[in-house]
């Protein structure tokens, strides 16, 4: 059993005194919490002015990982400009070409709770605007994409439309004589009244090659000693147009054949109500009559065009 000493003014001199459990355990005790209050102190002095060497990894690995979030930022503005540029292209290029809608230059990114968990950690400003850039750069990359393939796809109808729309003269002009009667009301030359003309007239001789103005479908490849005589009717397939050729003489080609444009297709004859050999060329439009002459843009230059202009208006007399 531990013994402490007392000094007794009594006898003069150092007294042997015994301690019990409770004495020990409680004097203990306080050398224990004085350590611990020690220990505490000494760690927060130390906190205080210097880091531990796991802190000071921490504080590198923060540093890193602000400087890799402010490059990170730095890449998106690049980013946000060339698909800026792109978007400008594709609205004031692309969709113009093809008539279709603009792409919006902003997509916004919803849930705006997303973020609540990060609210509350230092930097988390820049977390979040970092994440809400690159959401948002996906978004508008994937809407991109999908301008792309839109885009494509207008090209290729657009490649098909410009294939088909009707675009020439059917007649050669080497092989064109003159140019009669246009769309209008004109003197019938049979029953010598006014009467609306529905096509242009181009005279030429017999047998002179008729060609397709345009690629489409053959839908109508008919004899007849009346009317419109021996006639072609040509389905382009695109923006409802149609075209017909009429008085042949000879068609070499049947419905249902595929034509290019260009294309021979039959001769110029005099069948029908024709008062004289020529052709007979009409343009329809979803089953409108438009003037043909509207539609000589590819093989005609404005000398001649201005010519054939003034023929076909200065004619009151049709040949059909």
């Amino acid at each position: 059993m531990p013994y402490r000493y007392k000094y007794s003014y009594e006898h003069l001199d150092f007294i042997k005194i015994r301690q019990g459990a409770w004495q020990l355990l409680r004097r203990w005790s306080l050398y224990f919490l004085g350590s611990i209050v020690l220990a505490i102190l000494y760690y927060f002095i130390f906190s205080a002015f210097f880091d531990t060497p796991k802190e000071r990894g921490l504080l590198r690995e923060h540093d890193m990982l602000t400087t890799q979030y402010a490059s990170l930022n730095n890449r998106f503005d690049q980013l946000e400009t060339v698909l800026n540029d792109i978007n400008q292209r594709d609205n004031n290029i692309y969709r113009t070409i093809f008539q279709a809608d603009p792409l919006p230059l902003n997509m916004g990114v919803g849930g705006s709770n997303r973020y609540e968990e990060l609210e509350a950690f230092k930097n988390a400003d820049l977390v979040i605007m970092t994440d809400q850039r690159l959401q948002n750069l996906l978004a508008r990359s994937y809407a991109q994409i999908i301008s792309l393939d839109t885009i494509a796809t207008l090209a290729k109808r657009k490649e098909l439309e410009c294939r088909n729309i009707p675009a020439i003269q059917p007649l050669r002009n080497k092989d064109l004589t003159r140019t009669g009667g246009s769309i209008g009301m004109r003197i019938h030359p049979r029953y010598k009244v006014a009467k609306m003309h529905t096509g242009i007239d181009l005279i030429a001789a017999t047998g002179v090659d008729v060609m397709a103005t345009g690629g489409g479908t053959v839908i109508e490849a008919t004899t007849s000693l009346q009317g419109y005589g021996n006639k072609i009717v040509i389905d382009h397939g695109v923006g409802g147009y149609t075209t017909l050729y009429a008085h042949l003489s000879a068609i070499k080609v049947k419905a249902g054949q595929k034509v290019k444009r260009g294309e021979v297709i039959g001769a110029v004859g005099n069948t029908g109500m024709s008062s004289a050999p020529h052709l007979h060329y009409e343009v329809r439009k979803d089953g409108k009559f438009l003037d043909p002459l509207n539609f000589f843009f590819i093989d005609v230059t404005p000398e001649e065009y201005d010519r054939m202009i003034q023929l076909a208006t200065n004619s009151g007399q049709s040949l059909d």
